[in-house]
């Protein structure tokens, strides 16, 4: 454990968003054990940290020294000397925090039944309820998992789900995948995998039969009415498609699910293709429901609809969590009017590209508040093999200010009601801007933003979910050139 914590510690010192005292690492590291054994409490009095049972003191410890200037102040330091004061300091609290962790575990059979495992966990997520909601400790079994995930059962191009009669079917065939090339259908019944049957088990059973390296090879048995037969698969790197195009006369709606290592590509595509062969009047960019991916492939996707300038940037403590993303000179679209639709589940790489394309005029946004996740997390590999993501950046929109918690606001919003919405299109017709007062406050607004400002914000659209009126004012905007250039600000 001392391993673990002295990288963990590490690792919070030098990269966290906001600084954090080496005592209340130690603290809000102990208080977690209460969420195993409800009698074992931890304080801070007179320059020591204590643990108590029952409200009688078992153990303390003077406290940690606090943490050098290079650590609280990084900005004057440089990566690698931040690094190591960083290392420095971290020792010490994690050497205090091993000597307390098992006084408390000889202390309680409770701790001992439990596990170490178990105690590690309790002790992070206790901390991180004290630092942002993002950061978080991956187990090692987790984080094992989650790696042949990757490659594993995704690799085969398919997707399961839990069958009517309690078998497992294929939820979903990726195109171009192994499981499309060997005419795999969603609806087919898995019966067994390597010649180990498959009826009778989990769902959870069946993918982890399912997973493999890259490379490797699955004989799959399968039922399609009262066909069987058997298929071999093999494991390849098949990115999802996660555009959609499609187009109503010469209007293309360009659905993007979420941003994977391909989004980009597949965009790209997508808009060359359709301009090739009758260039669209409009475009209407829909990331409804889009829950985010890669901040780079958020870039690229921002990238291709922007004539040059910047996409977003970051700002964190740590030196090289502060970057600039600039867009080329590319404009996919071709200067055509593009509307952005955005619901309450549009979050993270989403909302990158839809502040970047309303701040920097290029697009009009239409639908409601989103998430509001503008935080960057960076893995930490732990040496005993979990993972620690680390909260290390916040993401700002070309005008500064940050997307976490405010989420980005659209310039016509769908969420008030049918009544609402009209009014909203008939003074955007007439040239005035509905949502132009709240939106000034937003590009105003700087890190941290009050919590009532953030409630009174988003309050102006409430977040909710995607509807149909959506897609219909969206349409509505790019055949009213007047009400297009009012909703984008000019």
């Amino acid at each position: 454990m001392p391993p673990v914590l002295a990288t963990a510690f590490g690792a919070i010192l030098e990269r966290h968003l906001e600084p954090v005292a080496t005592a209340d690492l130690v603290l809000w590291s102990l208080r977690g054990l209460g969420a195993i054994d409800t009698g074992i409490t931890a304080e801070a009095r007179d320059g020591e940290v204590r643990l108590l049972q029952a409200g009688r003191p078992f153990a303390a410890l003077p406290l940690p020294p606090p943490a050098p200037p290079a650590v609280r102040a990084p900005r004057i330091a440089s990566a690698a000397a931040l690094e190591a004061a960083a290392e420095a300091a971290a020792q010490p609290v994690a050497e205090l925090l091993t000597a307390l962790l098992r006084a408390a575990w000889v202390r309680s059979p409770t701790l001992r039944q439990a596990g170490t495992e178990r105690v590690l966990r309790s002790t992070f997520e206790e901390l991180f309820n004290h630092l942002d909601p993002y950061s978080r400790y991956i187990s090692p079994e987790e984080a094992s998992l989650a790696r042949q995930r990757r490659i594993g059962i995704e690799g085969l191009g398919l997707r399961l789900a839990a069958g009517r009669d309690g078998g497992v079917v294929l939820a979903e065939v990726l195109p171009h995948g192994p499981a499309a090339r060997a005419a795999l259908r969603a609806g087919d019944r898995l019966l067994a995998v390597d010649g180990t049957p498959i009826e009778g088990r989990s769902l959870a059973d069946a993918i982890a039969a399912l997973e493999g390296p890259h490379g490797s090879e699955s004989v799959l048995r399968l039922g399609r009415g009262t066909r069987r037969w058997s298929v071999r698969l093999s494991r390849t790197l098949t990115p999802p498609e996660t555009v959609v195009s499609s187009r109503q006369g010469d209007i293309l709606t360009l659905r993007v699910t979420s941003f994977s290592n391909a989004t980009d590509r597949s965009l790209a595509r997508a808009l060359a293709d359709n301009f090739a062969r009758h260039p669209p009047r409009g475009v209407i960019l829909d990331l409804r429901g889009n829950r985010g991916g890669l901040l780079a492939q958020a870039v690229a996707v921002a990238d291709a609809f922007l004539p040059g300038g910047e996409v977003a940037h970051t700002d964190g403590r740590h030196p090289e969590a502060i970057r600039l993303y600039v867009a080329g000179e590319s404009d996919l679209a071709r200067g055509r009017p593009v509307v952005v639709l955005v619901d309450g589940r549009t979050a993270s790489a989403a909302e990158i590209v839809a502040a970047s394309l309303g701040d920097r005029g290029r697009a009009a946004i239409v639908g409601s508040a989103t998430t509001g996740k503008g935080l960057i997390q960076v893995v930490i590999p732990l040496p005993n093999g979990g993972e620690l993501l680390v909260t290390w950046s916040r993401v700002l929109a070309p005008d500064g200010w940050p997307i976490q918690g405010l989420g980005v606001l659209p310039e016509l919003c769908t969420s008030l009601g049918a009544e609402a919405l009209a009014e909203s299109m008939r003074l955007l017709r007439a040239g005035e801007a509905p949502m132009r007062v709240p939106l000034a406050r937003l590009r105003a607004a700087r890190a941290p933003v009050p919590a009532s400002e953030v409630t009174a914000l988003r309050g102006a659209c409430p977040a909710a979910e995607g509807r149909d009126a959506d897609l219909a004012a969206a349409r509505q905007l790019i055949d009213s050139p007047a009400a297009y250039d009012a909703a984008r600000g000019r």
